[in-house]
């Protein structure tokens, strides 16, 4: 994955203004696809699901944070995110699908929070950010 310069630096941009608001904007996001997509909440049947709980506000701190290692690291996400590419791959097993969904989710989020700064470059450098943080976590499936 290679991202523009201009794409870069869109990314740069929100996260900046994103990255302090990882539990609140990462639990939205989940919040959201459990409404649209309720299916997926089977991964989190031991979770408590209700708007605002600690457990979602943790999964979303812990996404949120992931991406941010991964904005860090561009140049080596696949090192980068290897424990948890192991954890989805060996202990959770979640269907792969859902990370389509989550990152959806997100670049929504993003787009409501930061509708001035979500611009095309903005949109386009998370889509493809987002899209390879889902093949590392995938690549071990196989």
């Amino acid at each position: 994955m290679s991202l523009s310069g201009c794409e870069k630096e869109a990314v740069d941009n929100i996260w900046k203004q994103a990255s302090g608001h990882a539990q609140s904007h990462g639990a939205e996001a989940f919040e959201r696809v459990f409404q649209s997509y309720p299916q997926t909440k089977t991964y989190f049947s031991h979770y408590d699901l209700k708007h605002g709980s600690n457990d979602l506000k943790t999964q979303g701190a812990n996404v949120f944070n992931a991406i941010g290692q991964a904005i860090n690291h561009l140049d080596n996400l696949e090192a980068t995110l290897s424990k948890l590419s192991d954890l989805h791959a060996f202990k959770l097993r979640v269907d792969p699908g859902n990370f389509e969904l989550l990152n959806e989710s997100i670049l929504a989020v993003l787009a409501i929070h930061y509708p001035k700064l979500f611009t095309t470059a903005a949109h386009s450098g998370f889509d493809k950010l987002l899209c390879s943080i889902s093949c590392v976590l995938t690549s071990k499936y196989r």
